[in-house]
């Protein structure tokens, strides 16, 4: 298993929002990117969660919300993304895999509504549908 911090990819100022996630190398559809250790949060402390900044970085966990450490949390979204992240509940990991050709110093986007090809708006877009 990798693990973080893996030289495979860094954090870059983005041209989509923030900072985001670059390949430091080219990938291949199917190949793994990087594996993310989740901290499990249960669902009854989601309210304090939403009142910090980590409001727009947790994901929702099997019944429950995480924080996901590494990079995990860094990737930006897209309704076009060249990755995808897959939840691993019982070893709470996230996966991060290749679903497209990624050129080295390509930013690396998922769909933040799990599916990528789910074009529902993200709850930063929900304003803009």
């Amino acid at each position: 298993m990798q693990t973080f911090p893996t030289p495979e990819v860094y954090v870059a100022q983005s041209a989509i929002h923030g900072r985001g996630v670059f390949a430091a190398r080219d990938f291949t559809p199917g190949e793994i990117i990087e594996y993310a250790h989740a901290v499990r949060v249960p669902a009854s402390e989601q309210p304090f969660l939403d009142q910090t900044v980590l409001y727009n970085y947790y994901f929702t966990w099997n019944g429950d919300n995480a924080i996901v450490l590494g990079n995990g949390s860094i990737y930006n979204h897209s309704y076009a993304p060249n990755a995808r992240y897959d939840k691993e509940f019982a070893t709470n990991t996230l996966i991060i895999v290749c679903i497209a050709p990624i050129r080295a110093h390509e930013e690396i986007t998922v769909n933040y509504n799990g599916d990528p090809a789910n074009t529902s708006p993200v709850w930063f877009d929900k304003g803009n549908a």
